[in-house]
């Protein structure tokens, strides 16, 4: 991660670090649609959160949340937003020491009952906070120029899957598995590794982030989010 403190030439950097996780039976993988890009399918997971005390920190580095309007009360305190290029290392070595942010395990259990109430599984979210999960692999990407913008963008990914075959948390998976395979469920999906190389399961759009599932390359680029 020392390489990245630049920004390729661009004085400002948009951060966006988040916790992905990996659903799978039959291969097939667990997506659910977005509540900022309805028309896409992602997997559960999200952004991390910051803490109080580390406000202050980020205030002193020069960062601004990145925030649309319709969501600003879901994404406050996001580690998704702008820097100066010339704060990257000391934003680098505040995340790499986990002081006054989520851990993977927060982040995954915070997002994963959101999104199970987002998506009409609510009955599943006390079993959330149960499940346990075991990192697959963590994907930087960038910092990249982005066309059309100001600024350069860098974004890593956390990847993790269930761990555990005891039997809630496999219950769990198969509900899940099984929501996605149910077209009574619209908000949720169940798509094979082919599907999500290509972008599309039935009528449903895949979104980019998805590809980290299976492996560290990207095939397809961003859907814009709703503002």
């Amino acid at each position: 991660m020392g390489r990245v403190l630049k920004g390729r030439g661009s004085e400002t950097v948009r951060v966006s670090f988040a916790a992905l996780l990996k659903v799978k039976q039959d291969e097939r993988h667990v997506l659910f649609r977005a509540l900022n890009r309805p028309e896409s399918y992602g997997p559960p997971g999200g952004v991390f959160k910051y803490f109080g005390p580390a406000g202050r920190f980020l205030e002193e580095m020069g960062f601004r949340e990145d925030r649309i309007d319709t969501l600003a009360g879901v994404m406050k305190a996001d580690l998704r937003g702008f820097l100066p290029a010339s704060s990257m290392r000391d934003f680098l070595s505040w995340f790499a020491s986990g002081a006054y942010r989520e851990d993977s395990v927060e982040c995954l259990r915070r997002e994963l009952a959101e999104e199970l109430c987002e998506v009409g599984l609510d009955h599943l979210e006390p079993s959330a906070q149960r499940l346990a999960f075991s990192h697959l692999r963590t994907v930087v990407a960038g910092p990249d120029e982005v066309p059309g913008q100001p600024y350069s963008q860098l974004r890593r990914f956390e990847v993790y899957e269930l761990t555990g075959a005891d039997l809630a948390t496999e219950a769990f998976r198969r509900e899940l598995s099984a929501a996605g395979a149910d077209p009574d469920v619209p908000t949720v999906i169940s798509a094979t590794a082919g599907e999500i190389r290509y972008g599309r399961c039935g009528g449903a759009q895949i979104s980019g982030q998805s590809a980290y599932l299976l492996g560290s390359q990207r095939y397809l680029a961003d859907v814009p989010p709703v503002r």
